[in-house]
């Protein structure tokens, strides 16, 4: 028999705020937190706007020699993993270490890493190249870090399947403890790419906007979108068995109920035609939570802000959904956080756990100009109060990889 599975604990660090009850206060205001571009010399780019992270302090979750150890996306989630443990009041002691799990993923890892080391290589030579660069560039450190960190000693793993790194490996850890191979994961994704090789790689591709008003470069669903603003951040979720949860009195947000993973086998960057792989992760996520289409009270998009990804998911809700898709609140919380790579679909969680448990809909802001072949309902400029039963969150990443979550109010 299949274990039901509940979230028990939210942390994140995003660039609306370093912490999950920040980050929620100023979504659900409809605030953004989207910038001039300062990590970088912007004059370098076309991009001149990013959604950086302005408030962490890394030595506030870890001391200033182990902060020098990892790379800004693993101090993300760290800092992040702490939080989550904390709002779960778990503990994690030599008795339970081993049934506690670790699945973070990361689309791109240690970019910085990699970009300072190889000029340390070229200016100095190989002998003066940190012995702690690999351990440092890998992707899958930061789940490495937070099982050291916490001494959580089951499974540990890593997605990495770009921008769906997140949604994946919530999905993947929610499997593993429905199986029973794990009674608690330490679970989401962390990405840390406002990095020159980064950024220049995705404007060369013409993925990211040129757009360098702040205020409005970040606008999925609008009829002038052009490109995606570049997020960093990490988002986590403490994942844990109804029965363990009940068992020790845990505060349940909500249960995850459904997963789903397919692929577009069709073209590295861009969306299969009427977004057919996206289609099908949402029905398989649907039916693995034994719920119906029209059960579906909130989506919470992918939602890029590019014209194919807008335009294709929106029609692969229509054919999910059918009728029921004109009467689904659809929003893309990265027209406030921007995108945040193998971490966005981790944050966008929280978003429909927060959304369950308040029955409050974060936003799409930045909508101003309807565009046609997007015509459903994006809860515009406003957060709505309006109950959700169940909420699914979609995660699209280049390679054709498409992730799906579920999650619905808990009934014991």
């Amino acid at each position: 028999m299949q274990r039901r599975v509940v979230v028990t604990g939210i942390g994140a660090v995003t660039p609306l705020g370093s912490s999950v009850a920040k980050t929620w206060e100023r979504a659900i205001a409809g605030e953004s937190g989207v910038g001039p571009l300062t990590r970088l010399d912007a004059s370098q780019f076309p991009m001149k706007v990013a959604a950086e992270v302005t408030d962490f302090d890394p030595e506030a979750f870890m001391d200033k020699k182990d902060a020098r150890k990892m790379d800004r996306f693993t101090q993300f989630a760290v800092a992040a993993a702490l939080m989550a443990l904390e709002d779960a009041k778990f503990e994690i002691t030599e008795e339970n270490a081993t049934r506690v799990g670790v699945w973070i993923g990361s689309g791109i890892g240690g970019m910085e890493t990699y970009e300072q080391q190889f000029r340390t290589f070229l200016e100095k030579g190989y002998r003066r190249v940190s012995p702690f660069f690999v351990p440092m560039m890998i992707p899958d450190m930061a789940s490495g870090q937070v099982s050291i960190v916490t001494g959580a000693k089951g499974i540990n793993s890593c997605s990495v399947t770009a921008c769906a790194s997140g949604a994946n490996s919530i999905g993947d850890a929610f499997k593993v403890i429905q199986r029973g191979d794990a009674d608690v994961m330490i679970t989401g994704g962390a990405e840390a790419p406002i990095t020159s090789m980064a950024v220049a790689g995705f404007c060369s591709a013409k993925a990211v906007t040129t757009n360098e008003d702040p205020k409005t470069a970040s606008k999925p669903f609008d009829a002038n979108r052009d490109g995606f603003v570049m997020g960093e951040g990490a988002g986590i979720l403490i994942l844990e068995s109804l029965e363990s949860a009940q068992k020790r009195g845990a505060k349940i947000y909500a249960e995850i109920a459904g997963y789903g993973a397919t692929g577009d086998a069709y073209h590295l960057t861009q969306p299969a035609p009427e977004g057919e792989g996206g289609a099908r992760s949402m029905a398989q996520a649907i039916k693995d939570a034994g719920l119906k289409p029209d059960d579906i009270d909130y989506m919470n998009a992918h939602g890029t802000s590019t014209p194919y990804n807008d335009k294709f998911e929106t029609m692969a809700a229509k054919t999910v959904f059918g009728d029921h898709a004109r009467k689904l609140a659809i929003s893309s919380t990265k027209s406030m956080t921007g995108h945040l790579l193998g971490a966005a679909g981790a944050v966008e969680a929280i978003f429909c756990v927060k959304a369950i448990e308040e029955s409050i809909l974060p936003p799409t802001i930045n909508y101003e100009t309807p565009d046609p072949e997007c015509d459903l309902d994006y809860v515009p400029n406003k957060a709505r109060k309006q109950e959700v039963r169940a909420a699914l969150s979609n995660s699209l990443g280049f390679g054709g990889h498409n992730a799906t979550l579920v999650f619905k109010k808990n009934a014991e």
